[in-house]
């Protein structure tokens, strides 16, 4: 995934292009609004950052020029002004989401993922890997032929999985994808989740999709038996 990254404060430009490369991304960078617009048109970009105190076009008038040429980019604005009417007014402008700075960077990720996975959903409404069927509409999970019952959470769990194959998912990205801020980031509640579903999926022994990383999380493996 290529995502632009428009900030013109040099630390935190410089900050921004390390986290997100060593997390994965391609990163472009622009340190003011003008090349910021030149870059985004670009259709390899699938996603921007974009700080609103720019030195030349606003944060403002650079989504409204990003908007005319591609209004269905996620854009994620990044400021340091906390007050509630830059955050109403960012998001009626067309603004994705909202992160006031300093921010915390697993944060920040968690939310870039959140916005790309509401554009990568499939329109329909089973989604099936290995051997499994996820039925989200009427919540239901199939290994095979055999209907296995999960409650809501552990179907929330379960479909971020298989949203996310051959991923490394730690407990924090999870926590805050499935339980948003219902869980303090150091609880336990995310292994405990995760070993309730390899019992109702495998309970006989079957090989588990998922997969534990010593002290990095877990991973979904959609070429499971």
């Amino acid at each position: 995934m290529r995502v632009l990254a428009v900030e013109d404060e040099p630390r935190l430009l410089s900050m921004l292009e390390r986290g997100l490369a060593a997390a994965g991304y391609q990163v472009e960078t622009a340190a003011n609004g003008e090349d910021g617009v030149v870059l985004a048109d670009d259709e390899a970009i699938d996603l921007v950052l974009l700080d609103i105190a720019l030195p030349d076009l606003d944060g403002h008038e650079v989504l409204a020029r990003i908007r005319a040429r591609r209004p269905a980019l996620p854009v994620l604005m990044l400021t340091a002004r906390a007050d509630l009417d830059h955050k109403v007014r960012a998001l009626d402008a067309g603004a994705d989401d909202y992160l006031t700075k300093p921010f915390a960077f697993e944060e920040l990720l968690a939310r870039m993922r959140a916005l790309t996975r509401r554009v990568d959903e499939p329109s329909g409404t089973v989604l099936g890997v290995g051997g499994l069927r996820l039925d989200l509409l009427a919540r239901r999970v199939w290994r095979g032929e055999r209907a296995v019952e999960l409650s809501n959470r552990e179907f929330a769990l379960l479909e971020y999985f298989v949203r996310h194959p051959d991923q490394v998912l730690s407990r924090s990205q999870i926590l805050f994808a499935v339980w948003e801020y219902d869980y303090e980031p150091g609880s336990n509640v995310v292994d405990v989740y995760v070993r309730y579903l390899r019992r109702k999926l495998s309970p006989g022994g079957e090989p588990s999709p998922i997969v534990t990383l010593r002290g990095a999380g877990y991973r979904f493996d959609p070429r499971f038996g």
